[in-house]
């Protein structure tokens, strides 16, 4: 089992620097063609922090591992949500823009409620399941929420430039291919190494994706968020934890159910519930002491309800 532990932690590493690799040597190819800085934020570092969590749900997916597909997505929307913003609000009080409060945050809502629609056959399907249909779906609202993303940006004038220094092709093209060849890498060793340690350990593979796998995988985004408020960037900070919970359940979510249909298992509902009350439970704290923020004992309070919450699905498990 230490190997497979081993095959984990090795993973994540390589997904991370297989991340950061490919988006260096994207971003270089794109300030060569004169790409906007905006397009290249909006689209090639934003696909560089979820890079892991998609990586690894493509290889899962192609496995039929249906629990640790949703175990990924749900459980990184979660650490994002009470471990990131718990953290960054306790060391750096976040202050909130009034159009996230109005937009973002509810639409992130929203797509959860409409995962939780799909996924429990309310509509009438056979079976509980994220079919190629469902998943279209989620695309198209994926691509209507780039496009709106694009407009909001576009009409910021705040906009900074990206800091690339040139690089030449060859440079380039190798940053790209070993960066993406080192993801598929990656990839492959973390899924292998959860469901070997959830068969040794006698847990499922859905504790594994939603604590190990799920932990790993927001590394970038934990890391950036934490970059941004320290400096004083907190907007960025709340921004990026929101953004890639839509990123996750919509292009994520939606990629895995294209390579394969994704059994969803009811149990899940726990999750997508505590998702939903941390979701409605960020809205209050907007309205709560000084408003359209997120302050230290609010950030304590998310923290708190993750390491319960984390303890609970331990205990159930022994």
């Amino acid at each position: 089992m230490y190997l497979d532990i081993s095959f984990i932690v090795l993973g994540f590493v390589l997904l991370i620097k297989g991340a950061d690799w490919s988006v260096g040597g994207a971003s270089g190819l794109a300030k060569k063609h004169n790409v906007p800085d905006l397009v290249i934020g909006l689209t090639i570092v934003a696909f560089g922090t979820s890079a892991p969590e998609l990586v690894v749900n493509s290889v899962a997916s192609l496995d039929k591992s249906s629990d640790i597909v949703f175990g990924n997505i749900i459980g990184s929307n979660i650490f994002n949500l009470f471990v990131i913003l718990g953290i960054v609000a306790m060391v750096f009080p976040v202050s909130v823009q009034k159009s996230m409060i109005r937009k973002e945050i509810p639409f992130s809502l929203g797509i959860t409620v409409l995962i939780i629609v799909l996924s429990n056959a309310v509509l009438g399907q056979k079976e509980s399941t994220i079919s190629r249909f469902d998943a279209a779906i989620l695309f198209l609202l994926f691509i209507a929420f780039l496009v709106y993303t694009f407009r909001q940006a576009a009409a910021n004038p705040g906009i900074t430039e990206l800091e690339a220094k040139p690089m030449t092709n060859l440079k380039i093209w190798s940053l790209i291919i070993i960066g993406l060849a080192i993801l598929i890498v990656g990839g492959r060793l973390v899924v292998t190494g959860a469901v070997n340690v959830a068969q040794n350990l006698g847990v499922s593979q859905k504790i594994i994706g939603l604590t190990i796998v799920a932990a790993g995988t927001s590394l970038p985004e934990l890391v950036t968020s934490i970059v941004a408020a320290a400096k004083k960037k907190s907007d960025i900070a709340i921004g990026n934890v929101i953004g890639s919970n839509i990123f996750n359940f919509l292009l994520i979510l939606s990629i895995s159910g294209f390579i394969n249909p994704i059994t969803y298992v009811t149990t899940f509902n726990r999750e997508m519930l505590m998702l939903t009350g941390g979701t409605v439970l960020l809205v209050l704290f907007m309205f709560v002491g000084r408003k359209h923020r997120v302050d230290r004992w609010e950030g304590a309070l998310l923290f708190g309800i993750f390491i319960a919450y984390t303890a609970y699905l331990i205990q159930s498990e022994l």
